[in-house]
């Protein structure tokens, strides 16, 4: 199923690449945009990916179809983030990224992420490891020291900018430098294929997390909300990714 998942995102990819100006919409919170290429590829994913497994229920961040509830704790459900990184793709600033999660009973199965303006997809399956284009890769052994660090602002919530920008003063010194690139899941990522060894955010939506904190853990990564406990699934929550090579959690988020 992981290869035809791939081949539905790569499709989705190609809706995206094919957008030109298209109708933006805001949404509640500050910058929280959408677009018709969100939507148009929303719907895409849920008819193609409703093909391969009709048993399935869909949790999507577009359409009204953005909350989670207790039938999507069994069985099987699709978790889908359109366009990951939205800003981006309106102010054609790179990159924005396709994220498919399958969870089954509550817990991720499948991930996929497509960055189209790439071409890279970096898939996992539980138990199974972590693949970019098709090449098991691993997250870096190098420690924070010798590593780049990426973070999110989570703009929407803007009672969590002063705490985030503080964590962000305290970690600088003790990496090469800071990152951010707009999306969640591409950020996950990237500590996955060893980019960077460290991700944080106070604020994620489970399509934001869902398939690259699957695909992170599978590359060797640690990944628990900020305090440190287990992600959920089942909803909003912080959320921290720290490569093999950093063995513990740096004071700044104690």
């Amino acid at each position: 199923m992981i290869d035809t998942i791939i081949e539905i995102a790569k499709q989705a990819g190609d809706i995206m690449l094919d957008a030109s100006h298209p109708k933006i919409m805001e949404k509640s919170g500050h910058a929280n945009f959408c677009t018709e290429t969100d939507e148009r590829i929303q719907a895409f994913l849920i008819e193609e990916l409703s093909g391969i497994c009709p048993e399935a229920s869909f949790l999507g961040e577009e359409d009204g179809q953005d909350v989670f509830t207790s039938k999507m704790s069994k069985g099987l459900c699709f978790v889908i983030d359109p366009i990951d990184g939205t800003s981006n793709f309106i102010y054609l600033y790179r990159p924005s990224v396709i994220s498919i999660a399958l969870l089954r009973d509550g817990k991720p199965y499948m991930g996929v992420v497509y960055n189209p303006f790439d071409d890279l997809v970096i898939s996992a399956v539980i138990g199974e490891g972590t693949y970019v284009n098709g090449e098991r890769t691993f997250s870096s052994d190098a420690p924070l020291s010798d590593s780049l660090a990426v973070f999110g602002t989570a703009p929407y919530y803007t009672e969590l900018r002063d705490r985030t920008f503080e964590i962000a003063k305290e970690l600088l010194p003790l990496c090469v430098d800071l990152r951010r690139s707009g999306t969640a899941a591409w950020d996950l990522c990237c500590v996955a294929m060893g980019r960077c060894a460290l991700f944080f955010e106070m604020r994620l939506q489970l399509w934001d997390y869902a398939a690259a904190a699957l695909i992170a853990r599978e590359a060797g990564c640690t990944v628990t909300d900020i305090d440190g406990n287990e992600l959920t699934y089942t909803g909003p929550t912080s959320a921290l990714c720290l490569s093999r090579g950093v063995t513990k959690i740096p004071e700044c988020f104690g």
